[in-house]
């Protein structure tokens, strides 16, 4: 599960992904429940491929009956997304996006306490985190609220990402379903964000090891 990441400038995204933010958002360290910055497919008919769109990290499901939904839905399981009622719906409609993000933060327990991890892009690029997105509107005022959630996926083999997350007691270390965020190479942008469910989900993996960089952010220590 990820609960910190560092959004990039409008500029970073506009030069990475041909496309700018249409509005300012309030922070750059990003939360649950904040707003920031996804990328997605434009509606069939309009001369852009992309949009960029402000809006809430914690995905508004169509069903919702208020804008603030009373449990967590800034991330979601891959395995899970045909079976959850708050994300099958857009997973079955396409509805996927890309998340920018400098980099984005785990916890490390295996010292007995929480020690944060930063995690970026050896080549220096924003990492280009895999999400869905959702259009809720209040039918009450006509109000649109857009919103996404980050996809994660088992790291139980990852190299490095497996030794995140504080380990649940009541499982064995081979038992433990260790979450991982799933990175986007630019390469497959156009392919996330347009092909058939059967096409994306070979793109559905931990980061390799070969573009990520890791230290521990509480003490300095690799």
């Amino acid at each position: 599960m990820c609960t910190k990441y560092l959004s990039p400038d409008d500029a970073a995204i506009e030069r990475y992904w041909q496309v700018r933010p249409g509005q300012a958002w309030p922070m750059k360290s990003m939360f649950p429940r904040a707003l920031g910055p996804f990328i997605r497919r434009v509606a069939a008919g309009s001369s852009n491929i992309r949009e960029c769109v402000i809006g809430q990290w914690g995905l508004i499901p169509s069903f919702a009956k208020e804008p603030k939904v009373p449990y967590s839905t800034f991330n979601a399981r891959f395995e899970e997304l045909s079976d959850k009622a708050s994300y099958r719906t857009p997973w079955a409609r396409g509805q996927r996006c890309i998340i920018p993000a400098e980099s984005f933060d785990e916890p490390n327990w295996e010292t007995g306490r929480n020690l944060w991890w930063t995690f970026t892009r050896n080549d220096g690029t924003p990492w280009g985190l895999a999400g869905l997105w959702n259009t809720w509107v209040d039918r009450s005022t006509g109000e649109i609220h857009e919103s996404y959630t980050m996809l994660t996926v088992n790291a139980d083999a990852h190299p490095l990402l497996r030794r995140m997350h504080k380990p649940d007691p009541k499982y064995g270390p081979d038992e433990q379903d260790k979450r991982s965020v799933v990175a986007i190479e630019p390469s497959d942008v156009e392919l996330w964000l347009c092909g058939e469910r059967d096409e994306v989900r070979k793109l559905v993996a931990p980061p390799a090891m070969d573009v990520l960089d890791g230290a521990c952010a509480s003490n300095g220590i690799r």
